[in-house]
């Protein structure tokens, strides 16, 4: 897909991390960005930064969904592309032990079902009220309307103790590729994810650095964690090449999870 000033884009999650870093790529790019995240704050900082737009949005929120989409395409016109970083989750294993009382409890169906909306909805949310809108545009070369890039996860493939929800819901978000993509082949909107390993985020950031030297000796090459601009480069990647579709494409450095 050629990308230009003309070209509009919204980035879930974008006010921090990988979000944040792909946002920046596009509007170096010439792209213009409509930043979805619920911290006002940095959001807005960062949209001001790149000369873009930004829509205080809860991804777990249809009518939140769909206000946003409404304020991004009132300014700048119908996006072509989507990347969905955001998320919201809760972690813990499917059966262990209370610290405290030593008696076995277990992640509940509730807390399952948080992590569910959080992840794998919202991904389907964001990305089909995406699509619907960009049928309705003029298609570029190949019949192409627009480029859809969701966020997976290594612990799609191989999820660690505690891991129960993200990994089977990151699994879920692998599986929407390839049949919203063959939804989508005659609208020409393609479809794809991105599996980042242990990426350099504020989250992480924040652990002390003995931890981080750990994680840093625990991937193959290079041996460090990743960077949000190398997500982000991947992504640009995916929507300038126009042969990928339908791939979810792991970005990790060669590692694989052990088990805790």
């Amino acid at each position: 897909m050629k990308i230009d000033n003309t070209t509009a884009a919204v980035v879930t999650g974008g006010a921090s991390g990988l979000g944040r870093a792909t946002a920046e790529a596009l509007a170096a790019a010439g792209v213009k960005v409509a930043i979805f995240d619920l911290n006002e704050e940095l959001g807005s900082e960062v949209a001001k930064a790149i000369g873009g737009l930004f829509c205080k949005v809860d991804i777990m929120s249809e009518d939140s969904v769909v206000a946003g989409f409404a304020k991004a395409r009132a300014a700048h016109g119908q996006e072509r592309i989507l990347v969905h970083c955001a998320m919201a989750n809760r972690k813990g294993k499917t059966v262990g032990r209370n610290k405290e009382t030593g008696e076995f409890v277990r992640f509940s169906t509730e807390d399952y079902e948080f992590a569910a909306q959080g992840i794998l909805i919202a991904s389907y949310r964001v990305a089909s009220l995406s699509a619907l809108g960009m049928a309705s545009l003029e298609p570029l070369e190949d019949g192409e309307r627009g480029c859809i890039t969701l966020t997976a996860s290594v612990a799609a493939q191989d999820a660690q103790i505690g891991q129960v929800a993200y990994g089977s819901l990151k699994a879920g978000v692998n599986g929407l590729v390839l049949p919203m993509a063959r939804d989508l082949m005659d609208l020409g909107i393609r479809v794809n994810s991105i599996m980042p390993g242990i990426f350099g985020t504020p989250l992480l950031g924040r652990l002390p650095e003995k931890v981080l030297d750990g994680l840093n000796a625990s991937v193959p090459f290079p041996k460090r964690l990743g960077k949000p601009e190398e997500y982000a480069s991947l992504a640009m990647e995916l929507v300038r090449n126009s042969y990928f579709n339908g791939q979810a494409i792991r970005l990790d450095g060669a590692i694989r999870m052990a088990p805790r």
